[in-house]
């Protein structure tokens, strides 16, 4: 039952919801675990809260083993692992400087290795895709700033650290160059 509710929860959070055509698409049984909200479908309460999600987020712009480190300890810790990228507006406001893989490119990136359930591109507000996701745990990186206060959800500090794998530290080994908004 666990694997379904995951497999249920994973397709809601991808699409922002399940859509008719996917739930055409399901047994009676599936059918069952979901309710009708507007246009789209969602697990049900008593259902949602059997599985818990664990909500990360950063710009993995040169995806390191630093990374990989992070995202496997955040995996550890829920059912579910949902990992937003940082839109490229998000990241030049931010950093000073525009990404040097678009949103779209680290999205797709991060959302292919394994420990990751769910990769979204971030939008303008943070706390929309927190109301999107409802994760019962936020987890940062060790050199993350806890943005959002204890809403419902717990806070997760990640000590995963790998010696001199910063995407910053790589770029100037490599040469690879962030552009100025």
């Amino acid at each position: 039952m666990k694997e379904l509710l995951r497999r249920l929860l994973v397709l809601q959070l991808k699409g922002n919801g399940i859509t008719q055509k996917q739930y055409s698409q399901m047994s009676a049984n599936e059918k069952k675990l979901l309710a009708k909200k507007g246009a789209r479908h969602f697990l049900l309460p008593k259902y949602r809260k059997k599985l818990k999600v664990v909500l990360t987020g950063g710009v993995f712009d040169i995806l390191h083993v630093g990374h990989l480190a992070t995202l496997r300890a955040a995996r550890k810790l829920g059912d579910i692992l949902v990992v937003v990228v940082a839109s490229d507006e998000w990241v030049a406001k931010i950093k000073g400087k525009k990404p040097i893989n678009s949103a779209k490119v680290r999205a797709k990136r991060v959302g292919l290795l394994k420990e990751v359930d769910v990769a979204l591109m971030g939008g303008k507000k943070r706390e929309d895709m927190i109301r999107r996701v409802h994760p019962n745990i936020i987890a940062f990186g060790y050199d993350q700033k806890a943005f959002v206060k204890h809403d419902g959800f717990k806070i997760a500090r990640l000590k995963a650290k790998v010696a001199g794998m910063k995407t910053s530290l790589i770029a100037k080994r490599t040469g690879a160059q962030n552009q100025a908004p």
